[in-house]
Parts: C-alpha cells; sequence; structure tokens
C-alpha cells in the first residue's frame, strides 16, 4: 500500500469522524449563545458548571467507545470472514452490558452524586440553584449516552462513520432548534438548556439503535449474547483490561478538567463564563482534530490485528502529520479571529472583555495538544492501554504542580498548566511507542 493510498485511507476514516465532531461540539456553542443572549453571567456560568459536572461524570466512562472501536477494529484486521461477524457481534454485547450496569448504578447513585459534584466545585449562591437545575434534568440522559457510546463505537470500528455522521447532524439540529425554542421563546432558561439535551440524546439512540439493526448487529448481537463463548474468561479480562485503564486514564484527564473548572470559579463568575467560552472553542477545535484519532485507532487497530507493521507504521506517520497540519491551521486561525469569535458568545461587557484577555491561549491549545489526540488513537487502537495510563498519569502529576507554582500568574497561569498538561502527554507517548511496536511486532 502507498502513501497515498493510506492517506486516502485517514481522510476517509477522519473527515467524516471530524464532521461528526463538529455536528457533537454544537450543540455546547448552542447552549453558550443561547444562554448567552439573556445577559445573565450567573446563568451562563451554571450551565458551564453543569455541562462541566456532566462532561466529568460520563466522560470517565468514554472508554466503552473507545474500547469497543478498538476491538471491532482489530477484528476487522484479522479478516477472518464469517469469524469476523460473530466476534464483532460478541463485542457489541459485552460492550452494551457493560454500558447498561453502569447506567443502573449512575441513576441509583443520582441524589448522592450532584450534591458531592456541585461541592466539589464549589457553586454558591443563586449560581448553584440553577446549576443544580440543569444537572437534575440532563442527568437523566447519562444511561442513554452510555448506550450510544457502545454503538458509535462499534460502527467506527466498521468503518461506518458516514452512517454516525448522518445521526449527529440530525440530533444536532434537533438539539440547536429546541435550544432556541426553549430557552429564547418559551424563556426556560437554564431549564431550557438541559431539556434540549436529555431530548436529542434520546433521539440519538433512537437513530444509532435504527442504523445498527440495517447492519445485521440486532440479530449478531442476540445470538452472541446466548452464546457461553461471548461470556469466556478470557474474552472478558481482555474487556475489562482495556475499560479499566482506559477509565482511570478518563478520570484523570477529567479531574483535570475539573480542577481547571474549580479554578475558573474560585476567580468570580465573569473569569468562569469567559474560560467557559474558551472552553468550548477550545473544545471545538479537539474534537476536529480528534477525526485523525479516530482514524488512527482504526487503522493502528486493523494493522495490529493483521499483525502487519509497515501498514502500522504508516498509518501512524500519516495521522501524525495529518493532524499536525490541522492543528497549526486551527492555531493560525483562532490567533486571526479568536477574541473576537469568543466575545460573539456574551452580551455581557466584562465577559466579553475577559474572553479576549485570554483568548492568546486558545490560539496556542490546538497546536500543543494535537500529537497526544494522534498518539492516544494509535495506543488505543493497538491495546497498550496501561502504557498510555502510565504518561497520563506523570503529565497528570506535572500539571499538579504547575497549577501551584503558577497560582500568582492567576487565570494566566491556569491555562499554561493546562496546556503543558497536553504536550506532556504527548512527550510520555513519544517516549514509550519504539518498544511497544517492537513487542507488539516481534514475530513481524
Amino acid at each position: 500500500m502507498t502513501r497515498a493510498d493510506t492517506a486516502r485511507q485517514l481522510w476517509s476514516i477522519a473527515l467524516p469522524a471530524m464532521l461528526t465532531n463538529v455536528a457533537t461540539a454544537l450543540f455546547g456553542l448552542a447552549d453558550m449563545w443561547a444562554i448567552g443572549r439573556l445577559g445573565d453571567a450567573s446563568a451562563q456560568g451554571a450551565v458551564e458548571l453543569g455541562a462541566k459536572f456532566m462532561l466529568g461524570l460520563l466522560n470517565v466512562f468514554n472508554f466503552l467507545r473507545m474500547s469497543t472501536v478498538a476491538l471491532t477494529a482489530q477484528e476487522s484486521g484479522r479478516e477472518a470472514g464469517g469469524s469476523t461477524q460473530r466476534a464483532q457481534g460478541e463485542t457489541l454485547v459485552r460492550a452494551m452490558a457493560v454500558a447498561l450496569a453502569i447506567g443502573a448504578v449512575l441513576l441509583v447513585a443520582m441524589p448522592w452524586t450532584i450534591g458531592a459534584g456541585l461541592d466539589l466545585l464549589e457553586a454558591t449562591g443563586p449560581m448553584r440553584g440553577q446549576a443544580q437545575t440543569y444537572i437534575f434534568i440532563r442527568y437523566w440522559s447519562g444511561p442513554v449516552w452510555l448506550a450510544n457510546c457502545v454503538l458509535v463505537g462499534w460502527l467506527i470500528g466498521r468503518r461506518r462513520l458516514r452512517f454516525v455522521l448522518g445521526v449527529e447532524i440530525t440530533a444536532n439540529l434537533v438539539h440547536i432548534a429546541l435550544d432556541l425554542v426553549l430557552v429564547l421563546v418559551a424563556g426556560w432558561g437554564v431549564a431550557g438548556v438541559a431539556g434540549a439535551t436529555l431530548c436529542s440524546e434520546v433521539l440519538k439512540l433512537a437513530l444509532l439503535a435504527t442504523v445498527v439493526a440495517r447492519e445485521g448487529a440486532v440479530h449478531q448481537a442476540l445470538a452472541a449474547a446466548a452464546r457461553r463463548s461471548t461470556w469466556a474468561r478470557a474474552d472478558l479480562l481482555r474487556l475489562f483490561a482495556l475499560n479499566r485503564d482506559l477509565f482511570m486514564r478518563t478520570v484523570l484527564i477529567t479531574a483535570a478538567l475539573l480542577l481547571f473548572a474549580r479554578s475558573g470559579a474560585q476567580a468570580g463568575p465573569v473569569t468562569l463564563a469567559a474560560n467557559g467560552i474558551l472552553f468550548q472553542l477550545f473544545m471545538l477545535s479537539t474534537l476536529l482534530l480528534d477525526g485523525f484519532e479516530s482514524a488512527a485507532q482504526v487503522l493502528c487497530g486493523e494493522a495490529v490485528g493483521a499483525g502487519r507493521k509497515a501498514r502500522f507504521d504508516a498509518a501512524m506517520r500519516a495521522a501524525l502529520v495529518s493532524g499536525g497540519a490541522a492543528g497549526l491551521a486551527l492555531s493560525i486561525f483562532y490567533a486571526l479571529g479568536g477574541g473576537w469569535l469568543a466575545s460573539a458568545f456574551s452580551t455581557d461587557p466584562q465577559v466579553i472583555a475577559a474572553s479576549r484577555d485570554y483568548a492568546v491561549w486558545l490560539a496556542a491549545m490546538p497546536l500543543l495538544s494535537v500529537a497526544s489526540f494522534v498518539l492516544d488513537g494509535v495506543f488505543v487502537g493497538a491495546g497498550w492501554t496501561r502504557a498510555m495510563l502510565g504518561t497520563m498519569a506523570a503529565a497528570m502529576a506535572l500539571y499538579l504542580g504547575l497549577l501551584w507554582l503558577l497560582e500568582p500568574f492567576g487565570n494566566h497561569g491556569l491555562w499554561m498548566a493546562f496546556a503543558v498538561l497536553f504536550a506532556a502527554r504527548a512527550a510520555g507517548q513519544a517516549v514509550v511507542l519504539p518498544g511497544l511496536v517492537r513487542r507488539a511486532f516481534s514475530d513481524s
């Protein structure tokens, strides 16, 4: 396979994944824009805190998507015909069983979780009450979100990204329409933002389930659920090992995000709202760059499943080069227009001024973070989750130290520590990568 062939394969996965992620990000931006039209910094801060809470609560379970992508792609790489379909059906039913179990636990723990989360984020006064309203409504979408993670991961592992893109666009257009109606027309404020999210997640589940059913996966999954081999000890241990490492790594990332939100909240509602706007714009760039992570997961996973080192090296190189170019382009775009773009998400003069003051970090983040995203995809696709956890733990330790050392620099110090976290992750992954490749392909 030539470099051009590898690049075409990469973009055939990355581009739909980018568009899918942009569609996903639109609801976060729409939420901030809609609530920002009210000119109430407290309400905007409450949505930011509530969104951070739900991100922290649910993002730790994103391992369901990543492990499902990796296992499904590796099974595709083995090219074993009918046995591949059977193995992918088993992967789907095992992952969905885990998602349903976690969802049940979350619902049982809801009364305790909401209060503890608001205390952790140090939400006080009117902002706490509004954030609690947002979280209480949106929390019910949690189990649905978990099931969606599994279905999306399974479809990505089978390279069915165009179907995923169609679902995301449809669900998020509905979400944006509901934001406009519930917040600006009905006047529901914070509750309207949360209700729009709940409705869009339920719609997404219905659409994804329809796509999976058309793939014939319902029959595969039902048959797999009844087979004893699906619940074989070795396969379950492999799944739990991947999920354990990814869970712990995601806990660390989520802790970093919550510390970022908490530090911003301590600086007051204006800084919190400004950071919320800049963070949403940063998330837009990460979801674009995540397209290369998704492509690396699939292509590297297939290469590992096939035992082909040359194919693995080509996929990783193409993802790093293309991802790096995209990261540079995004940084240039934010450097030229980031301040103006951030100011469009609020009518409060103080929030607008603060957003412009800290927009320089928005410009730096895409270029500093892209390598860590791409290498995450490589490590997940190859199944090197323990090594990825180790590099994340080392970067987190550095981040905690910098939060303390850079505290005198205020919000600029907070953003600096956040930027170093991503750069340190990539550096650690680059150090351990050669040894992992040698061991994985020692027989090829």
